[in-house]
């Protein structure tokens, strides 16, 4: 079922469509001055169609249309992933109902792929895509089944970044109200017309391989799992992944990377301070940007969307520069969530733990989430079913989220027990409105 503008429409009946209808999903974005827009459409001259270089952006038939002072005639025939960078502002990556998102997700799941090339760095293989109409995405290959954990006696910085880990994450983020995790679809993709035909990358090209299965294989390059061991096979030439939709470019808006206070040691011996000073969040709160505003309730936004996947890689995160302190986290890179379903992991908890704080739009989702008629595991399968490769998540993850969910209600319970209410539960809307300092 499809609304306005190609909008997926939630099934009647939908426990999504009823949770979105909730007064704390309804809460108003404070207003918006040029300071708090990633981009100002009408003053920036690369947003008008007739100075930009693609002139495929436009309409066909309305080249002679005048960039209006709205920017509403120019904006209609921009690209989905333009639409999405020009709505980024300083509260959130997307706004809750921004037709734009939707279609970007079909757009990640069928545009046409025009050229592939490995991304620098990183541990594990990661392809970047670019596609018909200039969008560019980063594809995360599969490299484990579904109901597969990860190994028992696997490190956390060496277990694997999982596609469909990264696609229930946006969902996840999406479902909490955070909104701060780029659009990611799943998709089928033919290894030989959409990656070895179309890549210019010579050394990714040269890892292309037929197995005995005959199956088309390849490797990239990466320093961890890259190697004819490790191939991705194809059946016998499609493979499944993940392709999250790029942020703006770094020319067009910086973004600065902080290292995160509760990073683990990354070693197989060493502990981290936090793990052994059960006062480390006093230390933390004294230090900027921490000792003000609005990040440390971020950071705690953070660790309960990483504790309800499983997430431990959690090393460093980012912001937009041009917002300073006064904005939210970007939730990047959540391939290794989702890997345990038969453990909670209570590490990932700490930073609430100790630093007993949460914002009240948070706790409130939270005890909604938590109720039957809601319920966080059946919002999530319904979510995610609009994927082209559902089911995503095995049902034991779905369950464990559940789960997951109560630990962190009773951590906040605790805190209020032994901090009293005021002092735990950060009071961050008005009436229907969210308050500048978040």
């Amino acid at each position: 079922r499809e609304g306005p503008a190609g909008q997926a429409l939630p099934r009647p009946g939908s426990k999504l469509a009823a949770l979105f209808q909730q007064p704390l999903y309804r809460l108003a974005a404070p207003p918006l001055a040029d300071r708090d827009v990633l981009f100002n459409v009408n003053s920036d001259i690369r947003f008008n169609p007739k100075a930009a270089e693609q002139q495929d952006w436009q309409n066909e038939g309305h080249e002679d249309e005048e960039f209006l002072p709205t920017g509403e005639a120019a904006i209609d025939s921009y690209p989905n992933w333009l639409k999405f960078h020009i709505g980024v502002n300083r509260y959130e990556l997307y706004s809750r109902h921004n037709p734009a998102i939707e279609a970007l997700l079909q757009d990640l799941a069928n545009q046409k792929i025009t050229s592939v090339a490995m991304k620098s760095g990183g541990t594990q293989l990661k392809l970047i895509m670019t596609f018909q109409n200039y969008g560019q995405a980063l594809f995360k290959p599969m490299k484990q089944t579904r109901e597969q954990e990860t190994p028992p006696d696997f490190f956390y910085f060496s277990d694997y970044e999982r596609h469909n880990a990264e696609i229930a994450a946006f969902h996840l983020d999406r479902i909490l109200d955070f909104r701060r995790v780029p659009p990611v679809a799943g998709r089928l993709v033919n290894m030989t017309r959409e990656i070895r035909d179309v890549t210019r990358d010579k050394k990714l090209w040269r890892t292309f391989f037929i197995s005995p299965a005959n199956n088309i294989c390849f490797y990239g390059e990466c320093s961890y799992y890259c190697s004819t061991e490790h191939a991705l096979c194809g059946k016998p030439d499609q493979i499944e992944g993940s392709l999250a939709a790029f942020l703006p470019d770094l020319s067009l808006a910086k973004r600065k990377t902080w290292r995160n206070p509760w990073r683990r040691s990354y070693h197989k011996r060493k502990k981290a301070e936090w793990e052994v000073d059960p006062d480390y969040c006093e230390e933390v709160k004294q230090t900027p940007p921490y000792d003000s505003g609005t990040r440390i309730l971020d950071i705690m936004d953070m660790t309960i969307f990483d504790f309800l996947m499983g997430n431990m890689d959690r090393h460093h995160y980012e912001t937009f520069e041009k917002f300073g302190n006064e904005t939210f986290i970007i939730h990047l890179d959540n391939g290794r969530g989702f890997g345990k379903y038969s453990h909670d992991e209570l590490s990932i908890l700490v930073p609430l733990n100790q630093c007993c704080r949460i914002r009240k739009s948070t706790y409130q989702r939270l005890q909604l989430l938590a109720k039957e008629e809601f319920k966080l595991s059946d919002l999530m399968e319904e979510s995610l079913m609009k994927d082209k490769i559902a089911p995503i998540l095995y049902k034991l993850h779905l369950e464990a989220m559940d789960r997951r969910l109560r630990i962190v209600l009773k951590a906040v319970s605790d805190c209020i027990e032994k901090e009293g209410y005021d002092n735990v539960v950060e009071t961050d809307f008005v009436a229907d409105t969210l308050m500048t300092k978040r």
